[in-house]
């Protein structure tokens, strides 16, 4: 079925459809960008199918790159950027739940458009045929419905990354997911442990920072999240019976990622700020539950489920540090000199983000207190500010005196040079006004006697 739908193509995109169509061959932008198009969103890439082989599209071009020849696949380059070029193909059975064990090309574009895995991302498009949709997918835009081409159960056994990656554009989309599709998800959620962490996080940040990552819930009443974050399932079922919490760990957890932005560390913190309740909870004699020491656990759990996930080492850190301190001053008095220690404990570059995680926090338990929490978190970012207005210092690298200062001043490299320089540093977060070269070197002479 072609449609009177009408998409920009990027010059560089059209120039590769024109080229293969003018040496005799069908082309068409299709997938995600022709979606995107019509949702009036920009596309981050643009994709082609041809009928041409991939022997074909590397001699029409000067330069390619053979990114998967044995799928089709090859990447056409046009002056640094790259635009993937593949073959109409028949995929052969999936025997590991993830790639077909070989593949066919076709002279056919209705049997490649068969093979992908929703209506809303099995469309093609070019300027002569414009938008060519066999399996519903304008229909299902307009109704914001995922569902699968053909039969899902197949899709899925073909695939089963397709089991969040559907889960995942109804986030991104703020789509429903059609009956039969949802049943197929269900059934055979349990097959995702086939797929390698490395896939499963690509496809869980996508969600997370989505505009619903509160979608994930989804996931969790499908069984989905049993597959590679069980620890979110006994959150969910582990209720809150106190006046801060209205709802149980997991409710919490899933409301508090739509009130921080969508930025990776943060949803993930805002994630796994509370997983580790469920392994400390208590109740007391009235039937109130306490989860005394759950930071320190949750920041624990943080770093295996990040690490079993594959995420690279910086945002492990960065989160588990969020993570480990979310609760740090919750029911104190706050005061510049307590602010300066949390700004040296967390680290300057990294307190700031501690206020969304804190807020975000706040805004996804009951309303008890709700204003009085929120005006404590407003006087932390006072007193942040006042630090930052006064130049105060809170670690070594704004410290007065280096470790160069020091040898110059007759120090012997080594331990006690170190600790000289964390005493002087614990002197300055007391007493802010001594931070400088001529008090902080009197008081090393003081260390040395």
């Amino acid at each position: 079925m072609e449609q009177d739908i009408r998409i920009t193509l990027p010059p560089k995109g059209k120039h590769i459809i024109e080229t293969l169509r003018q040496a005799g061959y069908e082309a068409y932008a299709v997938g995600g960008c022709v979606r995107d198009s019509i949702l009036g969103r920009e596309p981050q890439d643009w994709d082609i199918t041809t009928s041409a082989p991939p022997e074909r599209v590397k001699a029409l071009f000067p330069r390619t790159i053979d990114t998967g020849l044995a799928h089709g696949t090859v990447t056409v380059m046009l002056q640094g950027d790259g635009f993937e070029v593949t073959t109409y193909r028949i995929d052969g059975a999936y025997e590991d739940s993830r790639h077909p064990s070989q593949v066919t090309f076709t002279g056919e574009l209705g049997e490649d458009l068969r093979r992908r895995d929703l209506t809303i991302n099995a469309m093609a498009y070019n300027d002569e045929a414009g938008l060519v949709d066999l399996f519903g997918g304008m229909a299902d835009l307009e109704a914001g419905v995922v569902r699968c081409v053909g039969d899902p159960r197949e899709r899925f056994r073909e695939d089963a990354l397709r089991i969040l990656r559907a889960i995942r554009f109804a986030a991104q989309l703020g789509y429903c997911i059609e009956r039969e599709t949802a049943a197929a998800m269900e059934e055979l959620a349990p097959s995702l442990c086939r797929i390698s962490a490395e896939r499963i996080q690509v496809e869980l940040v996508k969600l997370l920072v989505s505009p619903h990552p509160d979608f994930l819930r989804i996931a969790y009443d499908m069984g989905v999240t049993k597959v590679f974050l069980p620890e979110l399932d006994k959150a969910c079922e582990t209720p809150q019976n106190h006046p801060h919490h209205s709802y149980s760990v997991g409710e919490h957890i899933l409301k508090s990622l739509e009130h921080v932005e969508p930025d990776k560390v943060l949803r993930l913190a805002m994630l796994l700020h509370d997983i580790g309740k469920p392994a400390v909870l208590t109740v007391d004699e009235e039937g109130r539950s306490h989860f005394h020491g759950h930071a320190a656990v949750s920041a624990r759990m943080a770093e295996d489920i990040l690490r079993r996930l594959k995420f690279d080492n910086d945002t492990i850190h960065r989160v588990c540090r969020l993570v480990l301190h979310h609760d740090y001053g919750n029911g104190a008095e706050i005061d510049i000199r307590m602010a300066r220690r949390a700004m040296h404990r967390m680290g300057e570059e990294s307190f700031p983000a501690i206020f969304a995680v804190k807020r975000a926090d706040i805004l996804a338990q009951s309303g008890y207190m709700r204003r009085e929490k929120l005006a404590m978190l407003d006087k932390w970012q006072d007193i942040y500010r006042e630090i930052l207005d006064r130049n105060q210092c809170v670690s070594l690298k704004t410290l007065a005196v280096s470790g160069s200062d020091l040898l110059a001043a007759g120090w012997k490299p080594g331990k006690e040079l170190g600790e000289a320089l964390q005493r002087l540093l614990e002197l300055v977060l007391e007493e802010p006004e001594r931070n400088t070269k001529e008090a902080l070197l009197a008081a090393a002479e003081e260390y040395r006697r």
